[in-house]
């Protein structure tokens, strides 16, 4: 007998769209606080601190457009 819902498959992409969503979400926003972060620290006169912020804020961004990038491929191949 033929299935009209594949339950299996929904579930599985239900399941890595809140992954995605909330996990590139999470990675953007700290990319956001380190950016603002580095020029709270930067103006306090801390670059130590100030280069650890901007490090977390780059690989962030690096992180979430890698994470855009696999999604478009995933998104073409099929």
């Amino acid at each position: 007998m033929a299935e009209i819902v594949q339950t299996k498959e929904l579930v599985e992409t239900v399941i890595a769209s809140l992954v995605a969503g909330v996990g590139v979400t999470a990675i953007f926003s700290m990319a956001i606080w380190g950016g603002a972060r580095f020029v709270d620290l930067s103006r306090s006169g801390r670059p130590v601190a100030a280069g650890a912020a901007a490090t977390l804020c780059g690989l962030a961004l690096v992180v979430t457009l890698g994470a855009v990038a696999a999604g478009i491929v995933v998104m073409t191949s099929k």
